[in-house]
């Protein structure tokens, strides 16, 4: 696990940038890359939720595998 260490710049007494290595700044985007993954998942399992099933034995048998 990395440990996030970033520098706060101030412009006029107020907080305007921060300065992040490279390292802690690719560690974020694929932190916010699986969030936005997990949202989708998430927004496609709530939509398919009512959708028909079908239990793996009885796909297996349509599917000619058993």
């Amino acid at each position: 696990m990395i440990t996030i260490r970033p520098k706060v710049l101030e412009k006029d007494g107020k907080k305007e940038f921060v300065i992040l290595t490279y390292e802690e700044f690719l560690k974020i985007q694929e932190e916010l890359e699986d969030y936005e993954d997990l949202k989708e998942l998430r927004k496609a399992k709530l939509k398919e939720a009512s959708s028909p099933t079908i239990d793996l034995k009885d796909a297996k048998k349509e599917l000619g595998l058993e």
